[in-house]
């Protein structure tokens, strides 16, 4: 009954209405009670005095009974509210003017009678009631004799029982009824209005309940339904939930999406390591399987043949599980960069040695606008050069017989920008994007060389990361590809 925000507000609200309109109608009936008795005391205060006066009371220590009838019927006549009560010096009852069997005390308080009589009192001052053990009401009292020797007291209760039952004061006065049903519609008017905010308040909530249910299930937030969805502009803290929500959510949904294409890239990952690994293996298997069975059979030539072919495969395999290893520890976040100033021409002449003997065999033509001694830049000079090894292998494997390949060194705001260029094959504009990603290889038909792993350029990128920059690549087909970076100056 109660399992949903709306209906436990709604209850509380109710209930703390009921106790409200409880609590203010008590304190209104009491508020009229008390001052309904301060007015009647006001207005009766000299009543006693009066009758004292007029009449008396006790004479000779002897109650005048005659006078005392007479007073209690003039005043059943004129007032039927008012009782009656003729005490001696102590207190004690001596005669009353209520029915018997009705009067429960014997005795009344004093305090209140001589703090009348003292004239301090605050009104309403109340007193004993004889007809009840613990009622207090408004009361008139008088010494008998006004002057002289204190024979007893007169003492006048104002308002008797008529209206002791709340009920029954509610029945009798028409302004009590009437402003008792007006606080009841202000009340339940107040409560129908809270619960309509509250309804207003918990179907915004209720409404992101229900979209985070959908998205809990699977739903994209494209998907949910859009009256489920619709905006929320206000600025309290249930619109600022439901843009955190949503940002969130974008945010799990994006995390989820390249999760996916990591999973992805991971297989495609194992495949090609498979397949790279499977290749070289294979044929190293092959060639000493048969230097072990045709050992005999046999020249020297073949045998050195088919051990430098072996060695190749093994260098092929030595050279793959290095670049992941490398790849591995630049991903960890233990790797640590040694930053320092070299001379980047000098270390580009230095990478270019490398393969000299590579460029020899193409006949490939290198062309450059640079001194090595000239451009200087701060940076960790170990990975750098590893970066120069990747792009310029890749450029001279891609570049055909008797190409060109082309190294500037540019000063740009700060900055060297590096240019390597090919005039190889080029690269299709749909497969830019991916080059850089892990064992990502270009169409089988279009490589110019086999054993290319697809990790050097991944490598290369994620170097620059480290040192806070990024590689653009640019090509045309047919005519070339050129890389671009740029490091400190």
């Amino acid at each position: 009954m109660f399992k949903s925000l709306y209906a436990k507000l709604a209850a509380v609200l109710t209930a703390l209405f009921g106790l409200v309109g409880l609590a203010f109608m008590l304190v209104t009936l009491f508020s009229i009670d008390m001052y309904q008795q301060e007015v009647n005391q006001k207005l009766n205060s000299h009543l006693a005095e009066q009758i004292v006066q007029e009449r008396l009371l006790i004479q000779n220590g002897q109650v005048n009974e005659g006078a005392l009838n007479e007073i209690f019927h003039m005043l059943m006549v004129i007032n039927p509210s008012i009782e009656i009560y003729l005490l001696n010096t102590t207190g004690k009852i001596l005669a009353f003017s209520a029915p018997p069997g009705k009067v429960k005390k014997k005795q009344v308080d004093m305090a209140p009678i001589h703090q009348w009589l003292e004239g301090n009192a605050t009104m309403p001052l109340l007193g004993d009631d004889p007809r009840h053990l613990n009622i207090q009401k408004a009361f008139t009292v008088a010494r008998i004799p006004k002057k002289g020797e204190l024979q007893g007291y007169l003492y006048v209760i104002l308002g008797g029982e008529t209206y002791d039952s709340v009920v029954q004061l509610l029945q009798r006065s028409h302004i009590l009824r009437l402003s008792a049903w007006m606080i009841g519609a202000s009340l339940l008017f107040a409560l129908i209005t809270g619960l309509l905010l509250f309804a207003s308040l918990t179907g915004r909530l209720k409404r992101l309940a229900n979209v985070m249910d959908a998205f809990r299930t699977g739903e994209q937030l494209s998907q949910i339904n859009h009256t489920m969805m619709k905006d929320d502009r206000s600025t309290d803290e249930i619109g600022r939930l439901g843009l955190t929500f949503k940002q969130m959510a974008a945010h799990i949904e994006h995390q989820m999406d390249e999760l996916v294409k990591s999973d992805t890239q991971r297989r495609e990952l194992m495949a090609n390591v498979s397949h790279d690994l499977r290749t070289p293996l294979a044929t190293l298997q092959g060639y000493i399987e048969t230097l072990l069975i045709k050992h005999d059979r046999l020249t020297e030539q073949e045998r050195q043949d088919y051990l430098k072919i072996a060695i190749k495969h093994c260098e092929h395999l030595s050279k793959l599980v290095d670049r992941l290893l490398e790849l591995a520890k630049l991903d960890s976040s233990e790797m640590k960069l040694v930053c320092e100033p070299f001379s980047l021409g000098e270390l580009i002449q230095d990478v270019f040695q490398k393969f000299q003997l590579k460029i020899e065999e193409k006949e490939i033509s290198v062309v450059s606008n640079f001194e090595k001694d000239v451009f200087f830049v701060n940076a960790d000079i170990g990975l750098i050069e590893r970066v120069l090894e990747n792009l310029i292998e890749n450029t001279i494997r891609f570049t055909p017989q008797s190409g060109t390949v082309r190294l500037m060194l540019t000063p740009e705001h700060g900055n060297i920008k590096v240019q390597i260029s090919d005039t190889g094959p080029g690269i299709p504009e749909d497969e830019l994007p991916q080059i850089f990603n892990r064992f990502y290889q270009l169409d089988k038909s279009r490589r110019v060389t086999p054993g290319h792993s697809g990790l050097g350029l991944a490598i290369t990128k994620r170097i620059l990361e480290l040192h806070g920059r990024s590689i653009a690549v640019t090509s045309v087909i047919d005519q070339g590809t050129t890389f671009t970076f740029s490091l400190p100056a």
